[in-house]
């Protein structure tokens, strides 16, 4: 991949720039009644419609944490789930809930993390206050899964992912790119992640956004593709026929990231973000596992979450974790270690 990082260049459409200022009033107003929880709270989120890597960012600091000895609870929307109000996912067990009811991200995150409690809800404000009320011990530290645009709980260290594949999304906002928020939203964050398979310096992206007011430091956070494993135990043998099957917002990588390993693929199918897979999915890929003559069906860890013990078919996933520099680890202690000082 080229080591340039592409100069972010501003959109000057009428629309681009109504709508940005629709997001600049909606977070002046926020920010006069964000309510703050009593222990700190590290939000990970990122600017982009999907697919910036933040899920294995949010469970590398949530570990971190918590090998650092700290009470970690991972508070959650439980985007597209179908449960109402506070839902505990995990309370560092491993998962309680399905991805129907908890969302595929908190299901995944409760079972790779153990030692780790996982909570979901709207109101994140509420999700806090309720593992301060109901979980025991009470946790010590939140990490505020997708938090950049939920203004309504204060963060006092804010982590903006941005996907190095495509940094700025072509510096567009909806319907014309991929932008949730204008880049100039960038000066709220404390610091910038550059995140994916990457050889920039994490110092690139944030010269590349000073121009948007970002004054905080910048780092990189590599992803690392571990072995496939079966669902059933064990790893995939070298030379297996699979069947790959994915439901993620930017497939191509999980694509990629599977022809990395000595592995014959059949087919492909690629289903919508977050789909939850109904039984007329199921059946498609049972026929393609079928006629494919594959020895497994594997997938993305968030997918296999939906998957494992609907399928007859061996189910098989591609772990993938995030491997931020060691630089990143010395300033979030340094930060937490100063805002948990300032609060006691």
């Amino acid at each position: 991949m080229s080591t340039v990082l592409p100069r972010p260049i501003p959109s000057r459409s009428p629309w681009q720039l109504l709508y940005g200022a629709a997001h600049s009033a909606r977070w002046r107003w926020f920010a006069r009644r964000s309510k703050r929880l009593p222990r700190p709270v590290v939000s990970v989120g990122n600017l982009h419609w999907g697919g910036t890597g933040k899920t294995p960012l949010v469970a590398a600091i949530a570990g971190h944490l918590r090998d650092r000895g700290m009470r970690t609870a991972i508070l959650s929307r439980g985007y597209r789930s179908r449960g109402r109000g506070v839902r505990i996912v995990s309370a560092g067990d491993g998962p309680l809930l399905g991805p129907k009811v908890a969302g595929d991200e908190p299901v995944l995150l409760a079972g790779s993390l153990p030692g780790v409690s996982v909570l979901v809800g709207p109101d994140r404000f509420e999700v806090g206050r309720h593992a301060l009320e109901r979980l025991d011990p009470a946790p010590q530290v939140f990490v505020l899964d997708d938090g950049f645009s939920h203004l309504r709980l204060f963060r006092d260290i804010d982590l903006l992912a941005f996907p190095s594949d495509d940094p700025f999304a072509g510096g567009r906002l909806l319907p014309g790119g991929r932008l949730r928020e204008p880049l100039s939203a960038v000066r709220r964050a404390d610091a910038v992640i550059l995140t994916g398979d990457t050889e920039l310096a994490g110092s690139d992206i944030a010269t590349a956004l000073r121009d948007f007011g970002f004054e905080g430091p910048g780092f990189s956070s590599p992803t690392r593709i571990e072995a496939p494993r079966l669902a059933a135990g064990g790893a995939l043998p070298e030379g297996s026929r699979v069947l790959l099957v994915a439901a993620i917002a930017r497939p191509q990588r999980f694509l990629e990231a599977a022809r990395l390993f000595d592995l014959e693929v059949a087919e492909t199918l690629t289903f919508p973000d977050h789909h939850d897979y109904p039984s007329s999915s199921l059946s498609s890929i049972e026929e393609a596992f079928e006629d494919s003559r594959a020895v497994a069906v594997l997938t993305t860890t968030k997918d296999e979450v939906k998957l494992l013990g609907r399928l007859d078919s061996p189910l098989a996933s591609l772990p993938v974790r995030a491997d931020p520099e060691e630089e990143f680890w010395t300033w979030l202690d340094m930060r937490l270690d100063q805002q948990i000082a300032a609060m006691s």
